[in-house]
């Protein structure tokens, strides 16, 4: 089951039924201008991170009583950019839950992606044969100390040949091309491909880029897709980073961060093959990245809780995050391991010693 942290039980009231409106792209809901201040985290995790984070968002939001769309902040990476970049527009999680189950609604506005023909398929084509960013191979051999490991492995992967301009034209069906989010805290990250840096699209001070550039950036797995050039600068995926970038919302000392994070976990499987294996020890390296990001958002006051898909889900995962065939099912067992790791949290309060 999933398996939130939290730091204390506390559930907020309900948001009156007038608030809600998960219909429209143009949604009555809107970040609160007074009460608690909220930020929404969605972390990468691919083709099967992105249903998944949909079953825990829809989980969440039956669960508490509001409208991811009211949060204050919103930050994605990756496949998480995605989900932010559809809140950031209106487009409500039960929309995202129907496209995922194939369901047609009237009034619901229109997601253009066709899962099986989109998404790429479960293996990237054959890369090109030179390293990915010499420049930051660069950086990365003369300031071993200063450079993230995966920043590092993203530098010497081959070249990608795959698109995502899929994803693009989908956004662009949402918003005017050229356009940001409606919502003001729609941060979307990726990595400069040249300097190893995070770029929060979206933050005041960050380079301009379109919804649909920096989504794409954002999504651009080294060696799997092309970088995205955005302002002649080239951008590749932001979890080359981090999976999060959770402690980019320590300075704003929010009340409340909810973290949806699908490469990470809290409880383990016992896969039996070789990637599976491998996969989990990616995700604890992941993990212990997330929780040293949350203490520094504690740190400035501000309640942090986690999702993060347990035991049942990681079987149901498997080793392939971009195996398409298996997104159905995940979105099913999502969406009852989360309700279910939500109602054992309201329980009793969940803290870092529940977790070994």
């Amino acid at each position: 089951m999933s398996h939130p942290l939290d730091r204390s039980s506390r559930r907020k009231a309900p948001i009156p039924p007038d608030r809600l409106d998960r219909s429209t792209a143009n949604p009555r809901v809107t970040p609160l201008a007074s009460g608690p201040r909220r930020g929404l985290v969605l972390g990468a995790g691919g083709v099967l991170g992105f249903a998944w984070a949909v079953g825990a968002l829809h989980a969440l939001q039956q669960a508490e009583g509001w409208d991811a769309r009211q949060a204050d902040n919103l930050i994605g990476t990756s496949a998480g950019s995605v989900t932010t970049a559809m809140l950031g527009c209106g487009i409500g999680v039960e929309t995202m839950l129907n496209h995922q189950r194939g369901i047609i609604v009237e009034g619901d506005p229109r997601i253009e992606f066709d899962y099986d023909a989109d998404s790429g398929g479960a293996l990237p084509p054959r890369p090109r044969m030179l390293p990915g960013s010499p420049s930051l191979m660069v950086r990365s051999a003369l300031r071993p100390g200063r450079a993230s490991p995966m920043a590092a492995l993203a530098s010497i992967m081959p070249r990608g040949r795959g698109t995502i301009a899929p994803v693009g034209r989908m956004i662009d069906a949402i918003v005017p091309h050229g356009a940001w989010a409606a919502h003001p805290g729609t941060w979307i990250v990726a990595m400069d491909y040249e300097t190893g840096r995070r770029v929060p699209f979206g933050r005041r001070g960050s380079p301009p880029a379109a919804l649909a550039d920096a989504v794409m950036a954002s999504c651009a797995i080294p060696g799997w897709y092309a970088p995205i050039v955005i302002n002649r600068r080239r951008y590749v995926d932001g979890g080359t980073r981090s999976a999060t970038s959770l402690d980019l919302l320590a300075p704003l000392r929010l009340d409340r961060v909810v973290v949806i994070a699908p490469m990470a976990s809290f409880s383990y499987d016992q896969p039996t093959t070789v990637s599976a294996r491998f996969e989990r020890g990616i995700r604890r390296a992941v993990t212990r990245r997330l929780m040293r990001e949350a203490g520094k958002v504690r740190q400035a006051g501000t309640e942090v809780l986690m999702l993060a898909p347990g035991a049942e889900d990681l079987a149901v995962i498997g080793a392939n995050l971009m195996d398409n065939s298996r997104r159905e099912l995940v979105l099913q067992t999502s969406l009852r391991t989360s309700a279910a790791a939500l109602a054992h949290q309201h329980g009793r309060p969940v803290t870092l010693a529940d977790v070994s």
